[in-house]
């Protein structure tokens, strides 16, 4: 046997091995050819490393004397005189593209080392395994990446935005390291990791802690891509109360995201992200008068770009329906409302959440309760059957029986009437009659 030929029928064997797994759908290919060659040549190992796509069950049934491994690969095949190892390759869409062919492994390292070559081919053993396993113990204290964040995060950026939400949903910090990788990783995030991809971790972001992942995402200045309409609220200011103290819009949402768990919806993840977007028309709408910012129709306007923002995230349209009717409809129960607006308000989808979207922007602000305690008291004064919404007499009718003409004092008697109906006094047409011939006296 020549002294090329061990290395030739490995990488040969590694190759028809390879062959076998793609026609069964699966990518697969030996790793870095070359340089194994060179420790195969240098040491006379007879081991090669493989890059597969599926995982040791899925190997088993390919090639039933796959051996399952706990260790660094996750599985060896003895063939041809040789030992294969099976190592997981990149099937990440949120890896950066440098990253997406595995060419060094563990075992090539220690070869190297061995051959005192390691420096010469830069060697850095890559990320293995299942992505959830880039996290250290959270045992620790904090939310850390395995290995060096950075060359982590390029294997799957999508870690970033799951590192930030086991930081939300765990109430822990993240660990100074993994921090400035995700910051400086902030653009390639973006590039990377699909939007869709993004709001599937966003899901499993809990309600209460919502405005701590939202908090996060623009400090590692990855909101500013995400959604740059929210983040330019920071730049938009307004008066919090009526002690002219100010604030910016984006501190007063992420506020009110933290109130609305408080109420008696606490775990309305819709209702959260709602909130979130309950102000983003006031980028729009603000006006400055008289030393005072205005935001008319801010949220007229903020349902539209609503809108438009949810369609890029690719929400559901149902979900975008929901959202944009919350933020339509949030500012309705901050005015002190007559029985008819009670009644207009009391015929809305969602009244509950919008409810609970005014209550906690009142609390963020420090404001008053006093149109909120109007309304929720004259809630129950509204919850009348359709037959109540109209007087049980007309206006003809009260003419006929009281002999009055044409005039105020009929339109009068016509809401005494309607009252007395919702109080429960006059239930039919007999003792509408009654009240009206009373009340006329």
């Amino acid at each position: 046997m020549s002294k090329n030929e061990p290395h030739k029928s490995g990488i040969q064997a590694a190759i028809a091995i390879c062959k076998s797994l793609m026609r069964n759908g699966y990518d697969a290919y030996a790793i870095n050819a070359p340089l194994q060659n060179l420790i195969i040549d240098k040491t006379g190992t007879h081991e090669v490393d493989i890059a597969c796509a599926c995982d040791p069950e899925t190997l088993a049934k390919i090639f039933p004397n796959v051996v399952s491994c706990d260790g660094e690969a996750m599985a060896t095949l003895e063939e041809d005189g040789f030992i294969l190892y099976f190592y997981p390759t990149d099937v990440e869409d949120a890896s950066h593209p440098e990253r997406g062919q595995l060419r060094i492994t563990p075992r090539m390292i220690r070869m190297l080392n061995e051959l005192g070559q390691s420096e010469k081919f830069n060697a850095q053993a890559p990320r293995t395994g299942h992505p959830e396993e880039g996290f250290e113990d959270f045992s620790c204290g904090t939310v850390k990446l395995q290995g060096l964040p950075g060359v982590t995060l390029a294997h799957n950026y999508l870690l970033a935005i799951r590192a930030l939400r086991h930081a939300a949903n765990c109430d822990l910090p993240v660990d100074p390291a993994t921090w400035m990788a995700i910051v400086q990783s902030a653009n390639r995030i973006l590039d990377y990791v699909p939007a869709r991809e993004i709001m599937e971790e966003w899901r499993l972001v809990a309600a209460e802690s919502m405005w701590k992942f939202v908090r996060l995402l623009f400090d590692a200045q990855i909101l500013h891509g995400l959604i740059p309409e929210i983040a330019a609220l920071a730049c938009v200011k307004q008066e919090k109360n009526d002690d002219g103290e100010i604030e910016t819009v984006f501190d007063h949402t992420i506020d009110c995201m933290r109130y609305y768990p408080e109420g008696s919806l606490p775990m309305d993840w819709y209702g959260v992200l709602a909130t979130l977007f309950h102000d983003i028309g006031k980028l729009y709408t603000a006006e400055q008068y008289d030393g005072h910012w205005t935001f008319y129709q801010h949220h007229r306007v903020g349902a539209g770009v609503t809108r438009k923002i949810l369609r890029r995230l690719h929400f559901s349209p149902e979900d975008i329906d929901l959202i944009c009717h919350l933020v339509r409809h949030h500012m309705m129960f901050h005015f002190m409302l007559t029985d008819r607006g009670i009644r207009r308000f009391n015929a809305l989808a969602e009244k509950e959440r919008l409810i609970e979207i005014c209550r906690a922007d009142i609390k963020a602000r420090n404001g008053s309760y006093t149109y909120f305690n109007h309304n929720q008291k004259y809630m129950n004064r509204a919850e009348t059957s359709e037959l109540m919404l109209e007087p049980l007499l007309n206006g003809n009718e009260i003419m006929e029986y009281t002999g009055l003409p044409p005039g105020p004092e009929v339109g009068n008697i016509r809401d005494a009437l309607l009252k007395a109906q919702i109080a429960g006094l006059i239930t039919n047409t007999e003792s509408a009659v009654e009240f009206v011939k009373r009340y006329q006296k």
